[in-house]
């Protein structure tokens, strides 16, 4: 039997999904609100996603990376019922968020930790992966630490000067680079696991401080990191978005999740990730 991907959301991450999808000889379609202004990908079909109602009916296996609003998720507003009846469907994956962890000071949180959101952001991620659990097909939930990869790393502030080397003693961030996410999920598809939900963590092998991180791209662009500065001073310029991220300490374990999806990552800590990064800009 073919095996087709639907994937919602042809963003950052959701084109690296489908891009590997391709090259692993699934067919596959992905969605946009714009597909007209959307660049051609090989072995990628782009359409709306108001016109998804023949894909839905024609997939094996659906990913979502749309994050909820305040109406709840977009993809089970509009298609919940569909996919629900979708009769070659035997697989769902979520991308959701490590922020559902909410703060655990510093604390390791695994993937059979409760989620304890702290904000009405991961509160609506909560939810949105409950209701993405109830169909009766295998469900995948990935939780995802902070996204970076070509295009979106500390490169392009360093280069912008727009970087920031905040210091806040003890508090450290997960990663994860693009194209582990792509792999990861691609392993899970492959898995053939019947009705039930999972969860997987997709963070790296090394939380780390936000500061190492742009000393360490600066050490690799050869120029000088910028100047330390301490939390309390730099909060004030936050975003209230930056400052939701700064509020929760966690160290999220990957162990389980690779185990049952028999990886490795490409890029364990953020040291192996921009370094690749790196090459290839210039490859």
């Amino acid at each position: 039997m073919s095996q087709t991907l639907l994937v919602f959301g042809f963003g950052y991450t959701g084109r690296a999904i489908a891009r590997a999808a391709a090259a692993a000889g699934f067919g596959v379609a992905a969605t946009s609100r714009n597909p007209a202004g959307r660049e051609v990908e090989p072995g990628v079909e782009i359409i709306a996603f108001a016109d998804a109602g023949p894909a839905i009916e024609g997939a094996t296996h659906i990913i979502t990376t749309a994050a909820p609003d305040e109406d709840g998720d977009p993809v089970l507003a509009r298609y919940a019922g569909q996919i629900a009846r979708a009769r070659a469907l035997r697989w769902i994956g979520y991308l959701s968020t490590t922020g559902v962890y909410g703060d655990a000071g510093g604390a390791w949180v695994d993937e059979d930790s409760a989620p304890n959101p702290g904000s009405p952001r991961t509160r609506r991620r909560v939810a949105a992966e409950a209701a993405w659990m109830r169909f009766a097909v295998a469900v995948d939930i990935f939780r995802l630490a902070g996204i970076y990869g070509p295009g979106r790393s500390m490169f392009d502030d360093l280069r912008a000067g727009t970087a920031r080397r905040v210091v806040k003693p003890g508090h450290l961030f997960g990663r994860i680079h693009r194209d582990d996410i792509a792999r990861g999920v691609l392993a899970a598809m492959r898995r053939g696991a019947g009705p039930g939900g999972s969860i997987f963590n997709f963070a790296d092998d090394e939380p780390a401080a936000s500061a190492d991180v742009v000393v360490e791209a600066a050490r690799l662009l050869g120029v000088a990191p910028p100047a330390p500065v301490e939390f309390a001073q730099a909060a004030p310029l936050m975003s209230p978005m930056g400052l939701s991220f700064w509020a929760e300490n966690r160290r999220v374990a990957n162990a389980k999740t690779k185990a049952a999806l028999g990886l490795e990552w490409l890029y364990p800590t953020y040291r192996e990730g921009l370094a690749a990064i790196l090459q290839q800009e210039k490859s």
